[in-house]
């Protein structure tokens, strides 16, 4: 199958929006912490390339389009804590990572394709959701890389305040490994208490 391409963005052009964005967020599924959202406008006449979904792609490929993205597109990100994550549920904190990352875009943008087949709800610009849309749209793919390269930096990060928990080779997310060390080592600050492996070490009588 043929990998992302401008058509979402040119069909918005044709229809007079001039800045258009691509929005998505990565991190639900993990157990720790923050989810990641990036907002990205792309200069149509320099877009880089081998943009795609940010799963589909090495590291030492999402790290060189990272820098090049960084270099020449417009590139907010921002997150929603695992206390927003636990207050307010994993879709709506994603959601709202995702509306900050479009706050954070200036000059705004007229227009957003936004990954997933949800609008959120702060949002009020026109969008399009677009189901797998980091395998459609180049906007798309290049905020799913940028969201990405960004998350996994903090949870190495994380990973260095708190051994034992593999961050820095699984991103948070619920590997075999990850899970025998909440058993052993319990639950720190950055975990997400409302998701169930956790919180059933929590209150496990």
């Amino acid at each position: 199958m043929a990998g992302p391409d401008y058509s979402f963005e040119a069909e918005a052009a044709a229809r007079g929006y001039i800045r258009i964005a691509g929005v998505d967020e990565v991190g639900r599924g993990p157990l720790a912490g923050p989810v990641t959202a990036a907002a990205v406008i792309l200069d149509p006449a320099n877009i880089p390339a081998g943009l795609n979904d940010s799963k589909k792609l090495g590291p030492a490929v999402r790290a060189r389009l990272n820098d090049a993205l960084m270099a020449v597109a417009d590139v907010s990100i921002a997150h929603a804590s695992v206390e927003e994550i636990d207050t307010l549920n994993i879709l709506r904190a994603s959601h709202l990572a995702m509306e900050r990352a479009v706050d954070g875009l200036n000059p705004p943008p007229d227009f957003l394709l936004i990954d997933g087949n949800l609008i959120p709800r702060g949002l009020h610009i026109p969008a399009e959701p677009l189901i797998k849309g980091d395998s459609k749209s180049v906007s798309i793919s290049a905020a799913s890389i940028v969201a990405k390269i960004c998350r996994d930096r903090i949870m190495v990060d994380l990973a260095q305040q708190h051994p034992g928990y593999g961050w820095e080779t699984n991103a948070g997310y619920p590997s075999k490994s990850h899970r025998l060390a909440l058993q052993n080592l319990g639950v720190t600050p950055h975990h997400r208490r409302s998701f169930k492996p956790v919180h059933y070490i929590l209150y496990q009588g």
